[in-house]
């Protein structure tokens, strides 16, 4: 008797997270400004805070992993949306004074982390 195997599909439609890959832009003039953790969540929140007021202030953010110039956020999906305008609303800066431009820009977005991680390899096969 041969063994009949059953497969189950499914289908995501609607992902519960959304993930961004954020990247500095800096004055070069100015002191040289450190990304980690705590600044990504100031900014980000500031920015948020900016736009949206206490709402946006309470957009829960996950700080994935910062490296270099690039860090990489995942958030509820249906914020995503404000998110990305708060921060390109925003004009930040790096010192207390507010004298020395420093932004943080949407470099990709995505519903699935795989396909920005996929598009990161695809660029440094290209440019590196």
């Amino acid at each position: 008797m041969a063994s009949q195997t059953s497969y189950r599909e499914f289908t995501i439609k609607a992902p519960e997270f959304a993930y961004a890959q954020l990247e500095l832009h800096a004055d070069e003039t100015a002191a040289p400004v450190t990304l980690d953790e705590l600044f990504v969540r100031s900014y980000c929140t500031n920015a948020l805070r900016q736009y949206l007021g206490l709402t946006g202030a309470a957009i829960p953010l996950d700080i994935l992993k910062v490296e270099g110039r690039w860090c990489w956020l995942r958030m509820p999906r249906d914020d995503l949306k404000p998110f990305a305008a708060a921060l390109t609303a925003f004009r930040g800066s790096a010192g207390d004074d507010g004298d020395a431009p420093c932004l943080l820009r949407i470099k990709q977005c995505s519903d699935w982390l795989g396909t920005m991680v996929g598009g990161d390899a695809l660029e440094k096969l290209w440019h590196d």
